[in-house]
């Protein structure tokens, strides 16, 4: 038995079976056909529907008849997906030409899948649709059996107008999907009959006609003029869709969406920003839409100074008021193979289809009525000679070959003549005989005529191209207005410009307190909590925290919580490495500057600009060393007159001018003060702290309560060079504990001990 079996790999059997599938779904599901531009369940949809005799003049039919005799007859795939197709045929707002004229619930422009089921709706096919049906039973089309072999069904619809750039379509495909925008009956018929009349245009001569594609929506298309060109020469590129709004009483009214978008969607975009506290120019929106107004949404500014273009601007690039559509013109060529088209190459590929239909339509009447006036003759010999035509009928056993034996004439005319009714035998008859004769010799010779000129032919098809473009042409819906990018609001002109202090503990707390008069170390903590930074700033500015280990983080300052209360973690905003602490904050423009130094004794100056970053996992800036940490920065005011004061925790000063430091974006920095490395490596001396002073200021020594002022010649004996050791600090005052800055004052004394 074993020798009836046929081995394979299993590599082999799925790799066949895959691209059996692949071929299945890009040539019978995906993509739509260059002829008539529709995929096959579109196209056994109409077919079943004119079956039905469901023409634009019938009385409606539930929708459940046609899908159920699509599936019983030429579809065995699922009702659903089916009904589907057949409702986006339906939708005025989905299809360009409509294909189906619906009855009852097919979906709304706020959801298209909104549909009511098929066993509510009635349908049946609208006109449009005669100009793929029309021609079906005049030899246009090639027939093959549907899936069980009992009917027959056409290959694809003869259809008159290239329904694939006019309905475009969309579809995903194994490795290959489509996206073919809708176009205007006029316009793409123009470019048909220039094509016709001068088969060497180029994309850009046909784009003197096809402007661009045409939405069924009135939403302005935005794209330049360069691209489209470009997306019709490759069949490949975008297509940028804008609403359309109006001013009324103060009021923004958007009476035109972009494609496929939906008017509740972008209400709830908008009001998504609105609570986010994104847009403080908008005060309430409003959804007007009715019957009689399809869209109108009402967006009221908060005031009449709002800028409403700026606004709208801000909308367009943030919501679905601007949508990007895919253009990819992928469909099934006419030798039967997936294939992206220019728009050249597709209208040449359909006036290629449509002239071989009209060919075949003409030779299909023109063999109807050779055969017709074939009959004609042998009724005109039967007449003629009508006794003796009786006679045999009446005597002979076999009057067929007698008939054909006594006047030469054919098979078909004895036949034609046997089969004549009594009542056809009247004298008038023969005068009907003679001018339908005399009518059909003349329609053969203009149809011979026709089949031997390839001029008159395509004549024929331009004639009727501007035909029907007459009958189910309209003006364009999308108008190309080319308009400049749109640009979202920065967010920090968005929120008012106000004085803060930000606040940072001990143990990671964040809040942001209104104007810079307070004192943060006055503020309440947490117990076990302390201050621990602070920075003075705008509301409408980032608050950049760094960390122990380096790492800068940005948060908005309108973000952070009131100093009422006690604030809350940063690590809520941030997310820093495991173990790091937050050393201080800083604020300020993106050009301000900050000495960013490590207890190893490395730093440099670096902009607040450097330190930004949208990422929750911070930016590493400022490089320190294994086993040390990051300590507070210092803000630089005056870069030319400030000077820097670095101090050891055993007591070693230096002082130099902040210029000494160079500027980077980020890195280690450069050596501030030596200390030996042995020390360093055992944490026995490090950098306790830095500070910057100018002319007029002094720098305080903390040694537990107690604090050593430094100025004029004291501050002069520990000037010394960038990187150096520098000087010991008086006894007493060499186990420091922290090192500041204040301004002179006449009554202060050298030592001042706390109470």
């Amino acid at each position: 038995m074993n020798d009836h079996l046929e081995q394979l790999s299993l590599a082999k059997f799925a790799e066949q079976a895959y691209l059996n599938y692949s071929m299945y779904v890009i040539l019978d599901r995906a993509l739509p056909f260059v002829g008539d531009g529709l995929k096959p369940v579109q196209r056994r949809i109409v077919y079943a529907m004119s079956e039905l005799g469901l023409h634009a003049a019938a009385k409606y039919k539930k929708s459940a008849r046609t899908v159920g005799d699509v599936l019983g007859k030429f579809h065995p795939h699922g009702d659903s997906a089916c009904y589907e197709a057949m409702v986006l045929m339906a939708q005025p707002f989905s299809y360009r030409y409509p294909l189906v004229d619906g009855q009852g619930n097919w979906g709304s422009t706020d959801d298209p899948k909104s549909f009511a089921a098929m066993r509510y709706t009635e349908s049946r096919l609208a006109p449009y649709a005669q100009s793929l049906l029309s021609e079906l039973g005049q030899g246009t089309s090639d027939w093959q059996p549907n899936f069980d072999g009992t009917l027959k069904e056409p290959k694809s619809l003869p259809a008159r107008l290239p329904n694939i750039l006019l309905n475009g379509g969309s579809g995903i495909a194994v490795g290959m999907a489509t996206d073919i925008p809708s176009h205007n009956v006029r316009e793409v018929v123009d470019a048909c009959i220039h094509l016709l009349e001068k088969p060497k245009a180029t994309v850009a001569d046909l784009c003197e006609f096809v402007q661009g594609p045409d939405f069924a929506t009135e939403a302005e298309i935005i794209t330049p003029r360069e691209q489209l060109l470009e997306m019709y020469e490759t069949g490949n590129g975008s297509v940028r869709q804008r609403a359309v709004f109006a001013k009324e009483d103060g009021n923004i009214v958007i009476h035109a969406l972009p494609y496929q978008a939906s008017g509740s969607k972008v209400l709830e975009q908008i009001a998504q920003q609105m609570q986010a506290k994104k847009l403080p120019m908008v005060s309430d929106l409003r959804d007007e839409s009715d019957q009689d107004n399809p869209i109108r949404l009402v967006i009221i500014p908060r005031s009449n100074r709002v800028d409403v273009d700026s606004l709208m601007g801000h909308l367009f690039a943030t919501t679905d008021l601007e949508k990007s559509y895919r253009v990819n013109m992928n469909m099934i060529g006419l030798d039967g193979r997936p294939h992206v088209y220019s728009l050249r190459e597709c209208l040449k590929a359909w006036l290629t289809f449509r002239i071989e239909t009209v060919r075949r339509r003409l030779q299909y009447r023109f063999d109807k009525v050779v055969d017709r006036l074939h009959i004609l003759e042998g009724y005109l010999v039967a007449f003629l000679n009508i006794d003796e035509v009786i006679e045999i009928i009446r005597n002979e056993d076999k009057p067929k070959p007698a008939l054909m034996a006594r006047f030469e004439i054919s098979d078909r005319q004895a036949e034609a003549i046997l089969e004549l009714k009594l009542r056809h035998l009247a004298k008038l008859e023969e005068m009907k005989i003679k001018g339908e004769q005399a009518e059909l010799e003349k329609e053969r010779d203009r149809l011979d005529l026709l089949l031997k000129s390839e001029a008159r032919l395509k004549t024929l098809v331009k004639s009727e191209l501007k035909a029907d473009a007459d009958e189910f042409g309209d003006a364009r819906r999308s108008p190309l207005v080319e308009r400049e990018i749109a640009k979202a609001i920065d967010q920090s002109e968005l929120v008012p410009s106000e004085a803060i202090t930000a606040v940072l503990s001990q143990q990671g707390w964040v809040r942001a307190a209104k104007g810079h008069d307070i004192n943060p170390k006055d503020l309440s903590y947490k117990s076990g909590d302390a201050y621990q930074s602070s920075a003075r700033g705008k509301s409408n500015q980032p608050v950049v925290a760094l960390d122990s280990t380096g790492r800068t983080y940005a948060v908005p300052a309108h973000k952070l919580p009131s100093a009422r209360g006690q604030g809350e973690p940063l690590t809520s905003s941030v997310t820093p490495p495991s173990g790091a602490s937050f050393a201080s904050l800083m604020m300020g423009a993106e050009s301000d500057q900050y000495v960013m130094l490590s207890d190893a004794g490395y730093g440099f100056i670096c902009e607040i600009e450097n330190m930004l970053t949208k990422n929750k996992k911070g930016k590493a800036t400022l490089s320190v060393p294994k086993g040390a940490n990051a300590l507070p920065s210092i803000a630089v005011q005056n870069r030319e007159q400030d000077m820097l004061a670095v101090v050891t925790t055993a007591g070693y000063l230096t002082i130099y001018p902040v210029t000494e430091l160079p500027d980077l974006a980020k890195g280690k920095g450069v050596k501030l003060i030596n200390v030996p490395s042995k020390l360093l490596k055992a944490r026995d001396e490090y950098v306790l702290g830095a500070t910057i002073y100018k002319k007029g200021q002094h720098v305080l020594v903390h040694v537990g309560k107690r604090y050593l002022r430094l100025k004029g010649q004291d501050l002069e004996h520990y000037i010394g060079e960038r990187g150096k050791r520098g000087r010991k600090l008086p006894k007493g005052f060499q186990n420091v504990k922290a090192i500041t800055t204040e301004k002179a004052s006449a009554t202060q004394d050298e030592i001042k001990l706390d109470d």
